[in-house]
């Protein structure tokens, strides 16, 4: 009888961001802007570095990568959370089982590598600034490579065994997710299954994909303040100082938002809270990375304008 109850639940209702019918048209505005803004923003960076030499060094790679995965986080969540928006009936904003647990899948394992990724760009600035001379040979193309790959790897495989747990729950409570995506804390409130053991493994998987990589990045970065102070020029000093400030400003923010949702008690949640968290890590931050760690880039902009004034002579031609 269990067997057929468990059956029953394979598909969920995704109530999103607000249940009131008069915010649906600001909120399908408001994400759909941010969206676009994701995608136009981290599209420039990755043409500008795959066209521009000056651009193909390890540090523009790693924001490559970074870029990349932005895209694919804001892909996996957005669309769906605007067509939810389309829907006035609440029987119409339906997940199955499988899509819910693909979506979580591709989410969790973006977001892990993302962790990953930052700790070895915030290495790679500390070898840069505190080892200039050893630099080219410590960060050679097959460290580069390889790191990038790791970071993928590691960031999809080790999400894996946590999401095949959750997978294998058996969810009766009920069939409505209170959330805009199939975020893990919404769907274990909604399992009738002792959720003892993966309580376990999602605190012992933050200190992993989370605690680890955080304490590592921010060590790098104040490695890097301590030789910054040393420079005896204040205008070198200012220079780095700004770009540090701007990538600590998106670490911060995102680690923040990441590992105060999933390293709190589960008495401790509140999924109306983890909403706000979760927009930050899935719509803001990506929105707001190509700023913070490009565009704001001195080689990006000279790179940015050479193509700006390629199309403007292009342009005059075809006239």
């Amino acid at each position: 009888m269990e067997k057929s109850n468990q059956t029953l639940l394979r598909e969920f209702l995704i109530l999103g961001l607000s249940q009131n019918p008069q915010l649906q048209v600001p909120i399908f505005i408001v994400f759909f802007l941010m969206y676009l803004f994701t995608l136009l923003g981290n599209l420039v960076i990755i043409t500008l570095i795959c066209i521009d030499a000056h651009l193909q060094k390890p540090m523009y790679y790693f924001l490559m990568n970074l870029s990349f995965l932005d895209i694919g986080l804001t892909t996996v969540i957005i669309p769906k959370l605007l067509a939810l928006c389309l829907k006035a009936k609440k029987s119409d904003k339906s997940i199955n089982f499988s899509s819910c647990i693909l979506q979580l899948y591709f989410m969790a394992s973006f977001i892990s590598t993302e962790f990953y990724l930052l700790s070895v760009m915030a290495y790679d600035r500390y070898l840069a600034i505190c080892n200039p001379l050893r630099y080219a040979s410590i960060m050679n193309k097959r460290a580069m490579i390889l790191l990038m790959v790791t970071s993928w790897t590691i960031g999809f495989l080790d999400i894996t065994p946590h999401v095949v747990l959750l997978s294998n729950l058996s969810y009766c409570a009920s069939n409505e997710i209170n959330h805009f995506f199939c975020d893990m804390n919404a769907l274990l409130k909604l399992t009738c299954t002792d959720t003892f053991f993966i309580n376990i493994a999602t605190f012992g998987e933050g200190i992993v994909i989370g605690l680890g990589p955080f304490i590592l990045t921010i060590t790098s970065y104040v490695l890097i303040i301590l030789n910054i102070m040393k420079i005896p020029s204040n205008t070198g000093r200012q220079k780095l100082f700004s770009t540090c400030s701007s990538h600590l400003t998106a670490v911060v923010l995102f680690y923040g938002s990441e590992l105060g949702v999933y390293m709190k008690p589960t008495s401790g949640h509140s999924l109306d809270k983890d909403k706000l968290f979760a927009v930050m890590y899935t719509a803001v931050i990506p929105m707001l990375n190509p700023i913070l760690y490009s565009l704001r880039n001195k080689d990006v902009k000279c790179a940015l304008k050479k193509v700006i004034g390629k199309l403007r002579q292009t342009n005059t031609v075809l006239q």
